[in-house]
C-alpha cells in the first residue's frame, strides 16, 4: 500500500528511512539477538544506544558542556508541574507569556505551587502573533520565564529569544526541536515531547543547566526531580528504551542529511511554498501574522467550516490526512516536521489549487 501525506501535529510523519531501518532490527538490533524492545536497560547494547543518542543531541544541537541531557517520561506536559517544584522554590515566583494552549496549561499547573504572573498574553487576537516584551517586563525576584517556543496549535514561533536579563529562561519546544539551529545558552532548560520530530510519543528530551539543579521542593516527587534523573543517567528507572532509539536512529538521520542549519534549509523551502500560496489565495487564508509564523505548523481556514469540511474530505481522496485543524480552534493546520516532503507539501498545494477552483 502506498504510504500517504500524513500532516499530523504528532504523532507525526517519521523519515521513511529510519522506519525501514528500524524495522529490519525489529527482530535482532546489530548481533544482539534480541529486539530494543525486549533488551535490558541496564545491559551494554542499551547503554550503548542511550550513550549514543546523548552525544548525537549534544553534537547536533551544539549543546553546551555545563548542560545534562536527559530522557524523560510522562509526556511534555508532565513537565508543567516539574518544572515549577524544581526550580520555583527561591522566590516562589514564575513570569510567564501565554501564546497558546500549551504555554496557558503551564501556566495553570505552576500556579498551584506559587505566584505565577502572566507578563504578556496574544490571547485578545487569538494568539495569531507573538507578543513582543523587554527586559524591565519581569520580575526581577521571578525564578525563572517560562514560554512555549513554537506554538503547534496557531501555528507562531518566536522570531527572537525574549531578553530575560538574568532571570532563568525556560522554553518549551516541543514542535520545533531539531527543525532549525537553537543557541541552547540562551536557556536554563528547554525541553520536548519526542512526538514531533525526534520519535514516538512516551518520550521527552530535558536539556537543563547544571546551575538549575539540585532546587526541588522537598515534596516533590521523586520521578519528577531533575537532579534525581541526572544523576542516574536517566536510568533512575526503566526509560522509554525504544523512544530513545528511534531518537538516536533519527538523530544519525539528520546528521547524515546536513545537520540542522540542512533541515532549516529544507523546512524553509516547504513553509515558502506553503505560505506563498495562501497570501495570494481567494479562497483560504493563513492565520498568523507574517513576522511569527512558523516552520512547522501552518494554520488555515476557508470563509466557513462548511468549506472546511469539504476541503478535509477532498484532502482524504487525494491520500492528504491528519489536516482538520486542532479541536479547539477548527480550520485546517499542516504540520511540515522535518520528515515531510517538498513533494507533500507540493501536493498539499495542487490540491488547494484545485480545491480553490472548484469552489470559486
Amino acid at each position: 500500500m502506498k504510504r500517504v501525506y500524513n500532516f499530523s501535529a504528532g504523532p507525526s510523519t517519521m523519515p521513511e528511512e529510519v522506519l525501514k531501518q528500524a524495522a529490519e532490527e525489529m527482530l535482532c538490533y546489530k548481533d544482539s539477538g534480541q529486539s530494543v524492545m525486549e533488551m535490558s536497560h541496564r545491559s551494554p547494547e542499551f547503554n550503548e544506544i542511550i550513550t549514543h543518542a546523548e552525544e548525537l543531541i549534544r553534537e547536533i544541537m551544539n549543546v553546551p558542556d555545563n548542560y545534562k541531557v536527559l530522557f524523560l517520561q510522562g509526556g511534555a506536559s508532565t513537565q508543567f508541574a516539574a518544572i515549577p517544584l524544581n526550580f520555583m522554590q527561591k522566590n516562589r515566583k514564575a513570569d510567564y507569556i501565554i501564546t497558546g494552549n500549551w504555554a496557558n496549561k503551564a501556566y495553570q499547573e505552576a500556579c498551584k505551587y506559587g505566584d505565577c504572573k502572566i507578563v504578556a498574553n496574544s490571547k485578545d487576537k487569538t494568539y495569531s502573533y507573538i507578543p513582543k516584551t523587554k527586559r524591565e517586563d519581569f520580575r526581577e525576584d521571578a525564578d525563572y520565564v517560562y514560554i512555549c517556543y513554537n506554538n503547534t496549535i496557531y501555528g507562531t514561533l518566536y522570531p527572537e529569544i525574549p531578553d530575560t536579563g538574568d532571570i532563568p529562561l525556560i522554553a518549551d519546544i516541543s514542535s520545533c526541536i531539531l527543525s532549525e539551529p537553537l543557541d541552547i545558552s540562551k536557556f536554563a532548560m528547554v525541553y520536548a515531547g519526542a512526538q514531533k520530530n525526534v520519535a514516538q510519543s512516551g518520550l521527552v528530551i530535558a536539556i537543563i543547566r547544571e546551575d538549575m539543579l539540585g532546587n526541588a521542593h522537598p515534596m516533590c516527587p521523586t520521578m519528577l526531580n531533575y537532579q534525581v534523573m541526572a544523576e542516574n543517567d536517566s536510568l533512575y528507572n526503566t526509560p522509554n528504551c525504544y523512544g530513545i532509539y528511534i531518537c538516536m536512529l533519527v538523530l544519525e538521520y539528520i546528521k547524515k542529511m546536513g545537520g540542522l542549519e540542512e533541515m532549516q534549509k529544507r523546512n524553509i523551502k516547504k513553509a515558502d511554498l506553503l505560505y506563498d500560496y495562501l497570501d495570494q489565495s481567494k479562497l483560504f487564508n493563513a492565520t498568523v501574522e507574517k513576522p511569527d509564523r512558523s516552520l512547522m505548523n501552518v494554520p488555515f481556514v476557508t470563509p466557513n467550516e462548511e468549506l472546511d469540511k469539504k476541503f478535509i474530505a477532498k484532502c482524504k481522496e487525494n491520500n492528504i490526512i491528519n489536516i482538520k485543524g486542532h479541536r479547539s480552534v477548527g480550520g485546517m493546520r499542516a504540520s511540515i516536521y522535518n520528515a515531510m516532503s517538498y513533494e507533500g507539501v507540493e501536493k498539499l498545494v495542487e490540491v488547494m489549487k484545485e480545491f480553490e477552483k472548484e469552489n470559486n
